[in-house]
C-alpha cells in the first residue's frame, strides 16, 4: 500500500521561502514519478512540479519556474520541493501525488486527476502579509 505523508505547509509573507517534504512508501517499482499539486479557493487543482524517481527528470508549471525547485533524496524515499520568492498567488492547498509507470511530465500534465493514484492529505500554505 503506497502512502504519501505531506509536511512543511504555514504562513509566509510575501518573498519568502517555504520546504514541503513528502514521504513516500510502499512502491514496488523504482519506475514511478512524484510530485506537488495544489488547489485555490475556486481553482482547479493544478500540477505544479513533478519528478521521475528512476532518472530524476522533472517539470515545472510556467508559474513556478525559477522560484520552485523539486530534489528527491531516494535513500529516505523523500521529495522536496523548495518554494522561493513566494507571492500570494501561490496560496493554496498543496498535494503530494504519485503514478507508477509514469514520468514528471505525465504526472504533472495529467488533466485527469482520476488517473492518479495516490495522494497525501495535503498541506496549507498560505502567502500573506
Amino acid at each position: 500500500q503506497v502512502q504519501l505523508v505531506e509536511s512543511g505547509g504555514g504562513l509566509v509573507q510575501p518573498g519568502g521561502s517555504l520546504r514541503l517534504s513528502c514521504a513516500a512508501s510502499g512502491f514496488t517499482s523504482d519506475y514511478y514519478a512524484i510530485g506537488w499539486f495544489r488547489q485555490a479557493p475556486g481553482k482547479e487543482r493544478e500540477g505544479v512540479s513533478c519528478i521521475s524517481r528512476s532518472d530524476g527528470s522533472t517539470y515545472y508549471a510556467d508559474s513556478v519556474k525559477g522560484r520552485f525547485t523539486i530534489s528527491r533524496d531516494n535513500a529516505k524515499n523523500t521529495v522536496l520541493l523548495q518554494m522561493n520568492s513566494l507571492k500570494p498567488e501561490d496560496t493554496a492547498v498543496y498535494y503530494c501525488a504519485a503514478n507508477q509507470d509514469e514520468n514528471a511530465e505525465g504526472l504533472c500534465g495529467n488533466q485527469y486527476l482520476f488517473l492518479i493514484e495516490y495522494w497525501g492529505q495535503g498541506t496549507q500554505v498560505t502567502v500573506s502579509s
